[in-house]
C-alpha cells in the first residue's frame, strides 16, 4: 500500500495519522442523538461539525494548562520511563486518535530528548463496537516488529476502549497469526483497565478541554461505508481553523514543563495501582448511577473529567455530576453546563471529580 502521510497540523516528525481525510455532512447534535439511540446509525457514521471555541472558553484552557502542566509533565516522564522498561526490543508508538494523539506526540519527543530513542509514532482509529482500524494495524506490523508496539491513550473512563483494543488484537492474531500484546498505556487509569498508567487520579489533563484545535486540527475518527476495502478509517481535517490552532503550542508548553522536571528523579509510585480495586469502584459507580438516575445503558454514563468534557462538547447532555461545587479542575465543565443550560448535581460520594449523563431520546 502506498501511503501519503497525513500529519494534520503536526509535522511528520511528530506523528503520522493513518487516517483518510474526508468530507462529512454536518449532523446537528439532536438529530445525531436520535439516529444513534434508535439504532439507525452508528455514532462513527455521523459527525457534528466543530465550532471554534469562544475566547472565554480558550481562556479556561490556558488556566488549566498553567495549573496542570507540571502534574501532566511528571506523569509523561513516568509513562516514558515505563515504556522504556517494558519494551526492550524497541518502541513503536501507536496513539489512539484522537485523545491519545497529543500524548503520543509528547512521548515521542520525550523519548528522543531523554532516552536518545528516535521512535516512530502513528495515530490510528479505534471505534467502539467496531474495533481498531485493521488496515492501519496491518500497515504498522508490516513495517515494525509487533513486540515493539505501544498503544497510547490519554485516560480510561469505563474501560470500553481497553476492552475493544484487546478484542481487536485477539481477532487480528486469529486472522493473521501475528500476535500483538493488548496493552494500553495511559496517563491516568480510572477504571483499572490499562496495562500501564502513570496515575489513577481523576485530574484535569488540559488537552481534554479542547477538540480539534489541540489535536492537530483532526476530528474524531469516522467510518465511510463507501470506502475502499484498503482505506484507513476517516477524519475531517479542519484546515480552515489554522489561525486558532493550539496543537503545537500545547506540545511546546508541556515540553518546557518536562524540561524543568528532567533533572528530578521520577520514582515509581509509592502506591502501586490496585487494578482490581479500581475495577470494583468503576462497577459500583456504574451500578449506583444506573439505579439512582434510571439510566437504561452504561453507554449513557461517562465517568471522569475527560469523558464528561467530551459529553458536554459533543453530545446532548442530561446532567453533569460533580464531587465538589467549586473545584478548579472542573471550572470548564461548570462553564459549559451554564452556557448550555445543563443541570448540575453535586454529590460528595462521587468516586471521580466529575461524570456526565447523556440525554436519552
Amino acid at each position: 500500500m502506498i501511503v501519503n502521510y497525513f500529519t494534520g497540523s503536526y509535522t511528520v516528525e511528530d506523528v503520522r495519522f493513518l487516517l483518510k481525510p474526508m468530507a462529512m455532512q454536518n449532523t446537528p447534535v439532536h438529530l445525531k442523538e436520535a439516529l444513534i439511540q434508535s439504532g439507525q446509525k452508528h455514532y462513527s457514521e455521523l459527525l457534528t461539525h466543530e465550532a471554534l471555541p469562544s475566547v472565554a472558553y480558550v481562556k479556561l484552557f490556558h488556566q488549566a494548562l498553567a495549573l496542570n502542566q507540571q502534574r501532566m509533565a511528571h506523569d509523561l516522564l513516568r509513562l516514558a520511563q515505563q515504556i522504556v522498561a517494558t519494551r526492550t526490543q524497541g518502541v513503536t508508538l501507536v496513539s489512539l486518535a484522537r485523545a491519545g494523539t497529543p500524548i503520543g506526540v509528547l512521548l515521542k519527543h520525550i523519548l528522543k530528548r531523554y532516552y536518545k530513542m528516535d521512535v516512530p509514532h502513528y495515530s490510528v482509529s479505534i471505534v467502539r463496537d467496531i474495533g481498531l482500524d485493521t488496515n492501519a494495524l496491518h500497515y504498522i506490523t508490516n513495517k515494525h516488529h509487533p513486540d515493539t508496539l505501544v498503544f497510547v491513550d490519554g485516560w480510561t473512563g469505563k474501560g470500553v476502549i481497553a476492552r475493544q483494543l484487546a478484542e481487536s488484537l485477539r481477532i487480528f492474531t486469529q486472522d493473521t497469526g501475528i500476535f500483538v500484546a493488548a496493552e494500553l498505556y495511559v496517563l491516568t487509569d480510572l477504571s483499572g483497565s490499562a496495562t500501564i498508567a502513570a496515575s489513577a487520579d481523576d485530574y484535569l489533563i488540559p488537552s481534554c478541554i479542547l477538540n480539534a484545535t489541540v489535536s492537530g486540527l483532526v476530528s474524531r475518527t469516522v467510518l465511510d461505508k463507501n470506502a475502499a476495502a484498503t482505506d484507513f478509517h476517516g477524519c475531517v481535517y479542519y484546515q480552515n481553523y489554522q489561525a486558532q490552532d493550539l496543537s503545537q503550542y500545547f506540545i511546546n508548553s508541556l515540553l518546557e514543563a518536562v524540561d524543568k522536571l528532567s533533572n528530578v528523579a521520577i520514582m515509581p509510585s509509592d502506591n502501586p495501582m490496585d487494578r482490581p480495586a479500581l475495577q470494583a469502584v468503576s462497577r459500583q459507580f456504574l451500578q449506583d448511577i444506573t439505579e439512582r438516575y434510571g439510566v437504561r445503558h452504561h453507554n449513557y454514563i461517562k465517568p471522569g473529567i475527560g469523558e464528561a468534557t467530551r459529553v458536554l462538547l459533543r453530545r446532548k447532555a442530561r446532567l453533569l455530576l460533580l464531587r465538589e461545587s467549586h473545584n478548579t479542575a472542573t471550572q470548564h465543565l461548570r462553564w459549559l453546563a451554564q452556557t448550555k443550560s445543563i443541570p448540575v448535581d453535586v454529590r460528595s460520594d462521587l468516586p471521580y471529580q466529575a461524570a456526565a449523563l447523556i440525554q436519552e431520546v
